[in-house]
């Protein structure tokens, strides 16, 4: 194992996550990023059951998370004149998490932290503003891939290549000779998160969530540095064919483009609409993505792998992140048990997440599409619902049952492995 070359293809969070690993494990890694250095901002994301499990094992990482946190104690669900109709607040278990969650921190910080918990360790090279050309592999040899780069770093042969590059990762399409969007299922909704530079939460901890019909909603959270950060989603019925579809053209055309069709989309949805309107307009942090799950035959083919939304995104069920640190571990821990047999280890590396990824891409009753009904009678009914279970507290109890992303922890035990470092 000592001797294992690892090329790990994305620096975001699973990429980090299985470089921990396998300098564990004691292989040489590198990871390389297309963007010429590490990205801040993005959305909150969230750490439950399994992303739990595995965090407490790597040192120091638990404390830095809750160092970073985003100071949100609940959400409000309000009218279109703000006044609530509900709260959902975190349930103060970490291992027993509500839809609020008690490791709730933005992408851009867990990346930092990860990063920080890596690019000193001897067995790691991260290689910034670099991508793969091209992947070269006889499968019937089974041995190490050739890989060439785009931007100069050295050709070389690889005995392990892990995209961690996303769900419409460019590296899948290469490793698996398929087309970038081949094996994504769409869920007809997409999602934009951005920085608004004025305090519309008059400092509160408790964040807003708002809908409007057809399909719209909006979110304000605090973040840390005392702006706030906005979330718009835009969702469609799952039955609509390819609904994104124009939020996909828009997006090709390059940011401006992309804020003037969602600018558009949410022209006279009430509430404090238009002043986060503007600030998107505005935004040098904007981000948006669509929504969508990935569901692959294999998660290898040779000696390419997968880890994280390349491998299995699971949409909008809120199990992501979790997915991503569990499957890293698993991935360098199996590797690591069969030492000298990449192909066992990469086949009980599969056996050991498809019933995680069977439970984290199920999508629950009704989600996403009671976040924003389609008709205004969709939208009372679904408020006064809600407002009903928010104020006998049913889904404190209900939860768990109703999202496998809300199973405590317990639930997903992790195997041991033994490790080098």
């Amino acid at each position: 194992m000592s001797t294992l070359k690892v090329l790990i293809v994305g620096a975001s969070v699973a990429g980090p996550t299985t470089a921990y690993w396998f300098a564990r494990a004691g292989a040489s890694v590198t990871i390389i990023e297309r963007f010429s250095e590490l990205r801040s901002g993005g959305q909150n994301i969230d750490i439950r059951t399994v992303g739990v499990t595995t965090m407490r094992k790597m040192s120091g990482m638990e404390a830095a998370v809750r160092a970073k946190l985003a100071p949100l104690e609940g959400i409000s669900f309000v009218r279109s004149n703000g006044r609530p109709y509900g709260i959902i607040r975190a349930t103060g278990d970490p291992d027993q998490q509500s839809l609020v969650s008690e490791y709730e921190i933005f992408r851009g910080d867990l990346s930092k932290i990860l990063y920080d918990m890596t690019k000193d360790n001897k067995n790691i090279k991260y290689v910034f503003g670099e991508q793969i050309a091209s992947l070269q592999q006889d499968e019937k040899d089974g041995g190490p891939i050739m890989v060439e780069f785009t931007n100069g770093f050295p050709t070389s042969k690889y005995d392990l290549v892990v995209a961690c590059d996303g769900a419409t990762s460019r590296t899948r399409a290469m490793g698996l000779d398929c087309g970038v969007r081949n094996h994504i299922h769409r869920v007809n909704a997409w999602a934009a998160y951005f920085p608004i530079e004025q305090d519309l939460l008059d400092g509160s901890r408790i964040g807003q969530a708002y809908s409007a019909a057809p399909g719209r909603f909006i979110a304000l959270g605090s973040d840390l540095s005392g702006v706030n950060r906005a979330t718009l989603m835009g969702i469609h019925p799952r039955n609509d064919y390819d609904a994104t579809l124009p939020f996909r053209e828009a997006s090709k055309q390059g940011d401006a483009a992309l804020k003037k069709f969602i600018a558009q989309r949410f022209k006279g949805a009430g509430w404090k609409t238009d002043e986060i309107i503007k600030d998107m307009m505005e935004s040098e942090e904007f981000y948006a993505t669509e929504l969508v799950q990935v569901k692959l035959p294999s998660l290898y083919k040779g000696r390419f792998v997968m880890v994280g939304d390349a491998g299995y995104a699971p949409g909008p069920t809120g199990g992501g992140t979790s997915l991503a640190i569990a499957g890293g571990y698993l991935l360098a821990g199996e590797i690591s048990k069969h030492k000298g047999d990449v192909e066992a280890g990469l086949s009980a590396y599969e056996e050991q997440m498809r019933p995680l990824i069977h439970d984290l891409q199920k999508i629950p009753p009704l989600v996403p599409g009671i976040m924003a009904p389609q008709t205004t009678w969709g939208l009372m009914l679904r408020n006064y619902i809600f407002a009903f279970i928010a104020w006998t507290r049913i889904l404190e109890y209900a939860q768990k049952f109703f999202a496998n992303s809300f199973a405590n922890s317990d639930k997903y035990p992790l195997p041991d492995y033994e490790w080098v470092a």
